[in-house]
């Protein structure tokens, strides 16, 4: 190499200036070395001058000029000073002082991916299967009492790092690598008990409150056997320490349904709910997704308390400000799957400032480390070579040597040490609460979301009564003759189609709504699915009788239905049954769908056929063949039997006003006319209440369905 000329950097830069914070107090890289040298030389950080006025992020790797035998070689080894972290805190069970240092070495994961046309499939046979590798040994450590925050572009592997990490990678896809904690393997179920791990998307039950929402937790997710006075006093505490102080009886709320809390503090009451049970590892996806950069600044300010609490806290953040980033204690920055940095902030700088591509004094590291790990479309070759350099380099330094051999560090099985731990019987159960305990608190909190559930109250009683008022004036007095006979026996086929599709739909919309807070709950060990059916009903099942008798109070006298205490309580029976199992079918409708715009178009189709069925459209005996085991599955069918059965059994006479049309002199010839027989009243009944209980348990097993292929998702 001539004395004109020089060396240019492994990765060049766009940017002019190479300040960025604080550098460790040694830090020292290996230079490149070329054919025909002997001995190190220094790389210099020099603006690329094609390229120095563009403001893309895009680093090039740029080939030192001499012969043309001269090539690349990436740089051998980094050595960065870091402070020294040891493993504390105890390996047993759940205690107050407990600590841990998690570690996960060697983390590759999986996903199969078919590439085959469906039609090449039916030619040819099975599909082959691709598999996409998208974490490529992946290794790290994260220390009780630091804030870790995971960065990277989008598609860089940062959701499915944190997944793996959490047992929570789904069907389909295969992790390998080993998951430890204070050096000991642990297990999905050991991890679970431990962990705390906050969602980016915040599910609540809108018209709780938050004392009343923190109560809920304490009761299913602290240890059994813990006195309800202690839970409160721990509610209490948790409040005053995230600071939800003056929002405790505020209602949650729901967006464009019910006014409530703040972004920041339903976050910061996600976090409250998670840190009831005083876990010693968080873990959180996207905790300021959606946040201003205030409220964003108070929720890592929150977790940077909890950290200082002796907690590990492991995070992903989407684009942090400047000043977020300065409140982070260390970074792991992924990019293709790949670990391309590990360490604190100003390890960082002094890394990417080596490498020649330093921070500019005036712009956000968080920014600048994530544009230069980012594949630019158009340019995806050179970005990806840069971006293995900066992984390779990274991997042979001394830091990332360090942290790897930290990783691999794994004695024995965590599950090990709880056999003598006063924890390990609660341990063996997924749930912390007793089935009885569950069963009290998820009816507690159904009971409470019925009564101040806007829809279940006020709109239901309102549109009851707005169309039993208006189904009254349009048969308002009717009398019994052959017209009266044919406008009676419309009412009451109204009665239960009314009944039907007001049940099915305000079940399916309120149902739907809150099956995705039960899914999650239930993927978090709070309570059992049976627990939660149960207590579903039962607390409903108030609301579906109400609602039918006060229809039936309203509509039954100004119609002019047959008079007498007794006939009318049949009929306040009979259209209560209609409507308990039209709800039993809307959740049914709803536990089959995926969601609600599903479940709102498969819910008209489906009930139309048990409509046509009912008697009132087509008469029983004119029921093809073919048809008639549909008939027997129509609640239409039994209910305008027994409505009409109760209405024309004790009725005598008709008035024949008009010879021209066909009259009815007798109650039993309107029932005839139907092919209805007054004996199978009872059996009416019965029916009624099977397909209740029929609709029920088939909805109970396609909820245990969907929470079982749920879980299998962890």
């Amino acid at each position: 190499m001539t004395a004109t000329e020089e060396t240019e950097p492994l990765i060049s830069s766009r940017t002019a200036v190479s300040s960025c914070g604080n550098k460790p107090e040694s830090v020292s890289y290996d230079a490149i070395t070329t054919p025909g040298r002997s001995g190190r030389d220094t790389t210099s950080c020099r603006m690329d001058p094609e390229t120095s006025t563009s403001t893309s992020s895009l680093f090039k790797l740029k080939r030192i000029s001499g012969s043309s035998s001269t090539v690349l070689t990436p740089l051998i080894t980094a050595t960065v000073v870091v402070p020294t972290h040891a493993h504390t805190g105890s390996i047993g069970g759940n205690t107050e002082n407990e600590s841990i240092t998690y570690t996960w070495s060697d983390l590759n994961v999986y996903v199969a991916k078919r590439n085959e046309k469906p039609w090449k499939v039916f030619l040819m046979g099975k599909k082959p299967i691709e598999r996409r590798h998208l974490l490529k040994d992946v290794c790290g450590v994260a220390y009780p009492g630091e804030l870790l925050v995971i960065m990277g572009s989008s598609g860089a592997g940062k959701t499915t790092l944190l997944n793996a990490l959490t047992f929570r990678s789904g069907r389909g896809v295969t992790v390998s690598g080993a998951m430890a904690a204070n050096g000991r393997r642990v297990s999905s179920t050991i991890l679970t008990s431990r962990t705390a791990y906050v969602q980016q998307d915040d599910l609540f039950v809108g018209t709780l409150t938050v004392t009343e929402h923190l109560l809920f937790q304490a009761m299913v997710r602290m240890d059994r056997g813990i006195p309800m006075e202690q839970r409160i006093d721990r509610v209490n505490r948790v409040i005053n320490e995230l600071a939800l102080t003056k929002c405790r009886n505020t209602v949650i709320g729901q967006p464009g349904r019910i006014k409530g809390l703040s972004g920041g503090e339903m976050k910061r009451l996600s976090f409250a709910s998670e840190v009831l049970t005083d876990p010693p590892l968080m873990i959180c996806d996207e905790p300021t997704s959606g946040l201003d950069s205030f409220m964003a600044h108070q929720v890592v300010s929150v977790l940077k308390d909890l950290a200082a609490r002796g907690k590990t806290i492991i995070a992903t953040l989407h684009q942090p400000s400047s000043e977020l980033f300065a409140l982070f204690d260390r970074i792991l920055l992924m990019a293709e799957g790949r670990v391309a940095f590990m360490g604190t902030t100003s390890q960082a700088c002094a890394f990417f400032d080596t490498l020649g591509a330093a921070c500019p004094s005036n712009y956000n590291p968080a920014d600048y480390f994530v544009q230069m790990l980012a594949v630019v479309p158009g340019q995806e070759i050179s970005c990806r070579h840069a971006i293995k350099t900066v992984c390779d380099t990274f991997q042979k330094s001394e830091l990332g040597m360090k942290i790897a051999l930290e990783a691999e560090a794994i004695n024995g099985e965590f599950e090990d040490s709880l056999r003598n731990s006063k924890y390990s019987e609660s341990n063996r159960s997924p749930y912390k609460a007793t089935w009885c305990e569950q069963f009290r608190a998820v009816l507690w909190r159904s009971w409470l979301s019925v009564i101040k559930e806007p829809i279940l109250i006020k709109v239901r009683l309102l549109q009851t009564i707005m169309v039993s008022l208006l189904i009254g004036v349009v048969y308002f007095g009717q009398r019994l003759d052959q017209d009266g006979v044919m406008n009676i026996n419309g009412a009451l086929f109204i009665f239960l189609t009314n009944m039907t599709f007001q049940n099915v739909f305000a079940v399916i919309n309120v149902f739907c709504a809150e099956l995705p807070i039960f899914l999650r709950e239930h993927r978090n060990g709070m309570y059992r699915t049976d627990v939660y059916f149960l207590c579903k009903t039962l607390a409903e099942a108030p609301i579906f009788i109400a609602v039918p008798l006060l229809f039936t109070v309203v509509a039954y006298p100004m119609i002019g239905l047959y008079p007498g205490i007794d006939h009318f309580f049949i009929t306040a029976g009979v259209v209560a049954l209609v409507a308990n199992v039209s709800t039993s079918f809307g959740y049914l409708i709803s536990c089959v769908s995926n969601n609600l715009s599903m479940a709102l178009s498969i819910g008209p189709p489906v009930i139309i056929p048990f409509l046509l069925f009912g008697g009132f459209f087509l008469n029983t005996a004119s029921v093809p063949f073919y048809f008639e085991w549909f008939s027997y599955l129509s609640w239409f069918r039994y209910g305008n039997e027994a409505l009409l059965i109760n209405q024309w059994s004790d009725v005598e006479s008709i008035a024949c006003t008009r010879s021209n049309a066909t009259c009815p002199k007798t109650g039993r010839m309107v029932l005839q006319t139907f092919n209805f027989k007054q004996e199978h009243f009872s059996t009416d009944i019965a029916c009624l209440f099977s397909l209740i209980v029929t609709f029920r348990f088939l909805a109970f097993l396609a909820l245990l369905s969907k929470t079982q292929r749920n879980s299998k998702q962890r």
